[in-house]
């Protein structure tokens, strides 16, 4: 920061039941998250995590985190949000720093007007609140303390790939290591989101695990970026399409051949009820 320049820092909007607000209990629960879990094999370059509250997804997302903090230790993390529909360009935070329960997590702002001005992105406005990149921030500054913060929201569009294929050009041109993290939930179902063509009971819930979040997950594990996004328009087998996408088209740039899953489960398992969505942990 330039002397005299008045450091601009976007605050925490999410209230404590999506996280917690001191750091003694965010490093609680994290190591509880990731108690006894060992990363599989592997240099792991990008990843998908579910973005709600820590109590519905805080396991999955935390253990995605912590394979791609073994044997990493990026310049920048990339975290792709999503909720964004297809017609919107992409968004770009701006800002110096993010406050978390961690203290600030530095943010690349210079970096990330470049990649505007590279890219149809267009800045993320300071009253802009949502939970997909927000809800993954106390992990990224736990496991990543040294690293600086690209946060981002992907559209449910092909426009995503192209979007993450100018931002790694961009990185690989500033000779800068990355991690890429991208934010999004699965098949939202019941009553709460207008979604049931199952019927109620364990019947709908099996027919998401094994049918309709199958169906997406096989296809982001298979990195077919258009059959992720068929799906979400045929199937409503995800919220946010887009940050699978651009997730998985870095993960593509740096020689990734496949997915691997490493945890799954839905709401309905953590809280049983007529509505749940489903959640999966997914590296690259």
């Amino acid at each position: 920061m330039d002397e005299g320049v008045v450091m601009k820092i976007r605050k925490r909007v999410l209230p404590a039941g999506w996280y917690p607000s001191t750091a003694r209990d965010c490093e609680f629960d994290i190591r509880n998250f990731v108690n006894g879990y060992n990363p599989p094999d592997g240099k792991w370059i990008a990843g998908i995590a579910p973005h709600a509250g820590w109590y519905f997804s805080g396991r999955p997302a935390a253990r995605v985190l912590k394979a791609l903090a073994t044997n990493n230790d990026p310049d920048i993390t990339v975290v792709f949000g999503g909720h964004l529909p297809a017609g919107h360009p992409p968004i770009v935070y701006t800002e110096d720093a993010w406050e978390t329960p961690f203290g600030n997590l530095t943010m690349d702002a210079r970096f990330a007007k470049e990649i505007m001005a590279q890219t149809q992105a267009v800045a993320a406005p300071e009253t802009f609140g949502d939970n997909t990149v927000e809800i993954q921030l106390p992990f990224v500054k736990w496991f990543f303390p040294k690293s600086r913060l690209i946060a981002a929201h992907s559209p449910a569009s092909m426009s995503s790939e192209s979007f993450a294929k100018t931002l790694c050009a961009l990185i690989n041109q500033r000779e800068m290591t990355a991690v890429f993290l991208g934010s999004a939930d699965l098949t939202h179902y019941g009553r709460n989101y207008d979604f049931s063509p199952k019927g109620t009971g364990i019947e709908a819930v099996e027919w998401v695990r094994n049918v309709n979040d199958k169906s997406l997950i096989d296809k982001a594990l298979a990195m077919n970026a258009l059959g992720v996004l068929d799906d979400s328009r045929e199937l409503h087998n995800t919220c946010s399409p887009g940050p699978i996408i651009s997730a998985m088209t870095c993960a593509s740039i740096h020689e990734s051949k496949g997915g691997f899953l490493i945890d799954y489960f839905t709401s309905y398992d953590v809280m049983p009820g007529s509505s749940f969505v489903g959640y999966a942990a997914i590296v690259y």
